[in-house]
């Protein structure tokens, strides 16, 4: 079942939800800022068993401290679908302080 781009309406409900996600031009974005870079590696690799899980996988960098996303549908022709706030929502419940972990 292919998956249905979101209207402007629904991105921006389901980013009020989402604090500190935006929408940078077709994209859901995050960064996190961690204590350490060992902590931020450790993230990218908590992020990487969720997206396998998903089957769904955004852009992710690394720096000294930090983890960025950035995410869309390539499948929805590159639009942000549910599937992109699926993976943003289950990415905040394992951030550091933004959730279970």
């Amino acid at each position: 079942m292919p998956v249905e781009p979101l209207s402007q309406k629904e991105t921006e409900e389901r980013l009020a939800g989402l604090p500190g996600w935006s929408l940078d031009g077709d994209r859901l974005t995050r960064a996190y800022r961690l204590g350490s870079h060992v902590a931020a590696t450790a993230m990218v690799v908590h992020i990487a068993q969720v997206q396998e899980e998903l089957d769904h996988h955004s852009d992710l960098t690394l720096g000294y401290d930090t983890v960025t996303l950035s995410v869309h549908t390539h499948s929805a022709g590159g639009a942000v679908t549910e599937k992109d706030f699926e993976l943003a929502r289950r990415v905040e419940d394992l951030a550091p302080g933004h959730g279970a972990h």
